[in-house]
């Protein structure tokens, strides 16, 4: 049983309690945090507390740390751990630049030391769904285009997500997630980035971004984050050579609306669209086309502490590779040179 203390004891540290719970082969021994009430609660949990993170690497017994502070502390913290001796999982951004995870990764491999990035979001189950069938092209055949978006109106939570030396605004807190997801399930090389970022909110971070990816094989991707939208577009709109499927949110709400190969396609009826007619945007004909609703998809992977477990004990490679992480952060890194220098970016690979 391999020991993991945790490193920032806030909303995702607590969360991983509970991850590390339902996996075999480690568990959550301890905790450091800056914040007396942070302190108190993983001492209410039963946990050992730390009074510094020197105490923590000090710490033979302790295998691993998990690295859940603002973004910015994250390459400092993750070297020093390596260095020490220590495994480590960091949450994500991994970190501000592509830079800076080579730089860690540069450590990991001296030390031969184990180094994974909690991308989480890769088990969400709207996202398996989606996997599915751009990968299977059984549900609404080829995949040719992604719109993929997260919306809400309460604005930028917390407080150093405001500030950009901090790692803060939506590319990073959320786009890293959107963006992990969409080349985890694209087999091609990206060709080209365009984005727009937002700054309604008046922040010195993005409140939001849209960003307009194409790759190699021809399939075009859109991605989107807002904190200022009362009215949310769906979390997925996803076009195929035999369809297209819709998921409005996290619930599952959605269909799958093909056409029906078992009978003769109907010719549309024009419709009165405002003040003329139109054929070529009149609705498909009920006759025509078939409706089938959203169904789960179970995972083909193992849980995330199941994988770095097994990782650790050498039966496995990483289920997040730390390659696939630097490549997101070069996609972000296109997204604010597209968005900051309104142009086009091509992407190198």
């Amino acid at each position: 049983m391999k020991n993991l203390v945790i490193i920032g004891f806030g909303g995702m540290g607590t969360y991983h309690v509970e991850l590390v719970g339902a996996a075999s082969g480690i568990t959550v021994t301890g905790v450091y945090d800056i914040a007396p009430d942070r302190i108190q609660a993983a001492t209410e949990k039963g946990l050992e507390t730390y009074p510094s993170f020197e105490a923590v690497l000090a710490d033979e017994k302790v295998d691993a740390v998990l690295i859940a502070t603002p973004n910015d502390s994250h390459k400092d913290l993750a070297i020093k751990a390596l260095e020490a001796g220590k495994h480590v999982v960091c949450e994500k951004p991994v970190t501000i630049t592509s830079a800076d995870l080579e730089a860690i990764l540069t450590v990991a491999k001296k030390e031969n030391r184990t180094f994974m990035v909690h991308q989480n979001r890769r088990w969400d189950s709207d996202f398996l769904i989606i996997r599915d069938m751009v990968q299977k092209e059984a549900k609404i055949g080829n995949v040719f285009h992604v719109e993929s978006r997260v919306q809400g109106a309460n604005g930028i939570p917390g407080d150093w997500r405001h500030l950009k030396a901090q790692g803060g605004g939506m590319v990073l807190d959320w786009g890293v997630h959107l963006l992990d997801q969409l080349l985890f399930m694209t087999d091609s090389k990206i060709k080209t980035v365009s984005a727009s970022l937002s700054f309604i909110l008046g922040d010195e971070v993005d409140d939001g971004f849209t960003s307009f990816i194409t790759f190699e094989n021809g399939v075009t991707a859109l991605i989107e984050v807002g904190t200022t939208n009362y009215v949310k577009l769906p979390r997925w709109y996803v076009k195929g050579t035999e369809g297209t499927a819709v998921i409005q949110d996290w619930d599952l709400s959605g269909e799958i609306v093909a056409p029906d190969r078992t009978v003769a396609k109907v010719e549309p009826k024009p419709i009165q669209a405002g003040q003329g007619l139109t054929k070529t945007m009149a609705p498909p004909s009920e006759e025509s086309t078939t409706r089938s609703a959203i169904e789960k998809v179970a995972p083909d992977m193992p849980g995330f502490y199941d994988s770095f477990a097994a990782v650790l004990k050498g039966e496995a490679e990483p289920i997040v590779k730390n390659e696939e992480i630097h490549r997101v952060l070069r996609l972000i890194e296109a997204i604010f040179e597209a968005g900051e220098q309104n142009k086009v970016v091509d992407f190198q690979e």
